[in-house]
């Protein structure tokens, strides 16, 4: 078998064609996989953790945006935690559409124009943003923003039909956490812009997005390819909201990523209102603010790789154990006001929230696989259960991604709320541990307990 690079019009052509498409992808067989397919498949993977990579440093930039509005820009802490809770909210559900766009349009195409789409948020940015703008301009820039967000399940669904089953956990958190770093891409590029030009500029930051767009969509269009999607891929979000797996998922995903997300969005502002002074300037809060985003980002492929070896359920179920350690820490620092351990605490958060990422992600395809290998015991056929396999999961992770990235929503609200109600974020971090506890008990109760393949 091969893969076979196909254009409609004129049949099998070469690879550098603009209409490049697979055919007769089979990346289970282990001679197709060896011979053709882990190349493809990692050229793909290269340009597509590019294209999510800028993605999430666009979706990203209000969380250092808010940084540089200083007294002139007359907004007070709970408008800036609006500001960032704004990209989170519209990125969450745009994740949805993009996740059907891949089947529709193809992966390759789909991944060119969200790319190229990111041009309105940085150059509206790059005009707009100065002294004098009105705060109702500020949400509606924040808001454009959110198309970052929708680039990471467009691009998962993508990966995810890419790789064999046992290689997912490691594609999938090489893809995402390859994209998830550029949060804390976007926090270093902003320290470096206060560092040089100072907090009187903030347009140069999403002005510095621009021709890495424009190189993201170029080697996308380039070097990615599109699949032969089947025709019934049109209803697979339909489908899978019908399956219990596909909330128990969603809320665990609220408990990783919407805490990985939640937090990069938020922290540097909790730092500066929190702990007023020692963070008196942008500056001294933007030295720090990148440092958890980064490692949660890094650790993810570790995540998907602990998976990989120990099980989904099993690696997820720990990782909750230890994220309601971290918040318990951040509480304790928090009432005893050390910012050494409420650093600390949050990095652990941080850190937990990235290997969570990447175990739950690896959950997704073994549960729809493992039903796909009881469906064929029971006498179905084999292509049409991998089939139905594949078309699940990839419906899932958009939703899941949905439902997740809503989470970040919920994390900067419930902060900006205890800080309005009793002038810290006590209650937050409290929420947030009794949610992490749930989390552990549901992934306990559904796969943990019942040895599922999860």
């Amino acid at each position: 078998m091969s893969a076979t690079v196909h254009d409609p019009a004129t049949g099998t052509a070469p690879a550098r064609e603009r209409s490049r498409r697979l055919t007769d992808w089979q990346p289970e067989d282990p001679a197709f996989w060896e011979a053709t397919g882990a190349r493809v498949a990692r050229r793909n993977l290269v340009f597509s953790v590019l294209s999510e990579h800028i993605g999430f440093s666009v979706w990203s930039l209000w969380s250092v945006l808010v940084l540089f509005l200083g007294p002139q820009y007359h907004i007070d802490p709970a408008g800036k935690f609006l500001l960032t809770a704004v990209p989170t909210a519209v990125g969450s559900v745009l994740r949805l559409p993009y996740t059907t766009a891949v089947a529709r349009f193809g992966g390759r195409n789909w991944t060119v124009f969200s790319a190229l789409l990111l041009l309105a948020p940085t150059l509206l940015a790059g005009i707009l943003l100065k002294p004098g703008v009105s705060y109702s301009t500020l949400l509606l820039l924040a808001a454009v923003a959110g198309v970052g967000g929708g680039n990471f399940a467009s691009s998962m669904a993508n990966i995810n039909s890419f790789y064999p089953q046992r290689l997912k956990g490691w594609a999938l958190g090489i893809n995402a956490g390859g994209g998830n770093v550029g949060v804390a891409s976007v926090q270093l590029v902003g320290l470096l812009i206060l560092a040089t030009a100072g907090a009187a500029h903030p347009r140069l930051l999403p002005l510095v997005y621009v021709p890495l767009i424009v190189l993201a969509a170029l080697g996308a269009a380039l070097r990615m390819d599109n699949f032969d999607a089947p025709r019934d891929r049109g209803h697979a979000l339909r489908d899978v909201c019908r399956e219990s797996h596909t909330w128990v998922m969603s809320l665990l995903y609220v408990g990783t990523f919407g805490s990985f997300i939640g937090f990069g969005f938020a922290f540097g502002q909790v730092l500066q209102v929190q702990f007023q002074q020692q963070f008196d300037t942008p500056i001294k809060a933007a030295y720090l603010t990148f440092l958890g985003p980064l490692l949660g980002s890094l650790v993810r492929p570790v995540g998907g790789r602990m998976a990989d070896r120990w099980g989904g359920a099993r690696v997820t179920a720990w990782n909750f154990a230890a994220m309601a350690v971290g918040a318990g820490v951040v509480l304790t620092a928090s009432e005893q006001h050390s910012l050494a351990l409420f650093v600390a605490g949050f990095i652990a958060l941080f850190v937990f929230s990235g290997i969570g990422n990447g175990s739950t992600y690896k959950m997704i395809p073994a549960i729809f696989r493992a039903e796909a290998d009881a469906a064929v015991l029971a006498g179905a056929d084999p292509v049409a259960a991998e089939r139905t396999s594949q078309r699940k999961a990839t419906a899932l992770i958009g939703v899941a991604g949905a439902v997740g990235a809503f989470g970040g929503v919920l994390v900067n609200l419930a902060i900006r709320q205890s800080f309005l109600s009793v002038h810290n974020g006590n209650g937050a971090y409290l929420a947030f541990l009794i949610g992490y506890g749930l989390c552990l008990l549901l992934t306990w109760a559904v796969y943990g307990r019942r040895g599922t393949a999860a």
